[in-house]
């Protein structure tokens, strides 16, 4: 699907859709629980179905566990499934064989599992032990917090020992927030985290995920680039990483990727719509997401007539008040295809989003919402 959009001021209020972080998390406790909860999310898309998929796979022990394109199905999926001793074979599509796992196999198959390979498709067998379990925490937090979903179904618990700094530690705190609601506790160590063994899941009988700061960000970002928007049910406490978007709104400043990824393509947006010179920062884990995220930004911001160079693991950006406007490829990635969309509200002329339909990887009904606060949009 390719969408047109035009230059437009948006303005209104709409309502966050769930948040797919906090999701991700409550499916797979939830799938370690006796008696689960019934999970309240109002807002699916194409990465928290393969996370249901998976789950409800996982407690009926198939041998077949597909995680279609999503990073977090698979690293939450992986030690859910050895915690409970589940012989079955992982498949995924897209990047996702390309998306590093290898140290979080390493980490399982250190302590009682084999696999077949350290990429899908890989087979998994045998049952995961307690123990001292070393990991990264510079390339994927996800690695962590699926341990940390793991661990409590081990009799004996475990320990988590980070082998370099943690980055994205914000989401190992969401997990940490959702296990406390499940009725898990996790123990800070000089060297990562502790989870003591002996606990039981103790969820409530309902739960639902809080409002998603990730999708927001695209349209609260929009209020830079002359919108007026307002996002209910957003949770200003929140843990989400992303919710420092609210704080680079009020004062802009560079970007650290490392401690928020996600938010890269739309305040790559914004700066290249700001006079200035921008950079962010840290994104080398930018290139293991839905595409080259940091080759792959730079390249549709220069489709569309924006002055953005790739310098390392970090962009540069030299912002200007107006961006020409063009025909910019989405490259399969759902976070540029939304970026795209709200570059219009900066442009001289329409932009053309090629493979706009990625956006259904996690926000099905961002266009209905593009389209009720006001702006344009054309499928073509």
């Amino acid at each position: 699907m390719d969408v047109k959009v035009y230059p437009s001021r948006l303005a209104g209020e709409i309502r966050a859709v769930d948040s797919k972080s906090a999701a991700h998390r409550a499916i797979f406790a939830a799938a370690l629980c006796q008696r689960p909860p019934e999970l309240m999310i109002r807002d699916s898309s194409d990465d928290i179905c393969a996370s249901l998929g998976a789950a409800r796979a996982i407690r009926e022990g198939r041998g077949e566990i597909d995680c279609a394109e999503c990073g977090a199905t698979l690293r939450f999926a992986l030690p859910v499934a050895a915690a409970l001793g589940r012989t079955a074979r992982f498949t995924g599509r897209g990047r996702l064989p390309e998306r590093p796992i290898a140290p979080l196999v390493r980490a399982l198959a250190a302590h009682g599992c084999a696999f077949s390979a350290d990429r899908l498709p890989l087979e998994l067998r045998g049952r995961l032990t307690s123990g001292v379990f070393e990991l990264p925490g510079n390339i994927s937090s996800q690695f962590v917090s699926g341990l940390l979903l793991a661990l409590p179904a081990l009799p004996g618990g475990g320990e988590i020992r980070l082998t370099s700094p943690l980055e994205s530690a914000g989401y190992v705190d969401l997990t940490r927030a959702v296990l406390a609601d499940f009725g898990i506790a996790v123990e800070d160590t000089a060297a990562g985290y502790r989870v003591p063994g002996g606990q039981t899941f103790a969820p409530p009988s309902t739960y639902a995920p809080e409002g998603d700061w990730s999708s927001a960000a695209f349209f609260l970002a929009a209020n830079a680039l002359g919108g007026s928007v307002r996002v209910t049910g957003l949770r200003q406490d929140s843990l989400q990483p992303d919710r420092q978007i609210a704080a680079l709104m009020a004062s802009l400043a560079d970007l650290d990727a490392a401690k928020a990824p996600d938010l890269a393509p739309i305040m790559a947006v914004v700066y290249a719509a700001t006079p200035g010179h921008w950079r962010i920062r840290n994104g080398a884990r930018l290139r293991a997401k839905e595409s080259d995220r940091l080759t792959a930004l730079a390249a549709c911001l220069k489709e569309i007539g924006a002055d953005a160079r790739v310098e390392g693991d970090e962009m540069a950006i030299r912002g200007q008040a107006r961006l020409p406007g063009g025909t910019a490829d989405a490259r399969g990635d759902h976070r540029l295809a939304m970026a795209l969309a709200i570059a219009a509200c900066a442009a001289e002329n329409p932009i053309t989003i090629l493979g706009a339909q990625a956006v259904n990887k996690s926000y099905p009904g961002f266009f209905d919402d593009y389209r009720r606060l006001g702006g344009k949009a054309d499928v073509l």
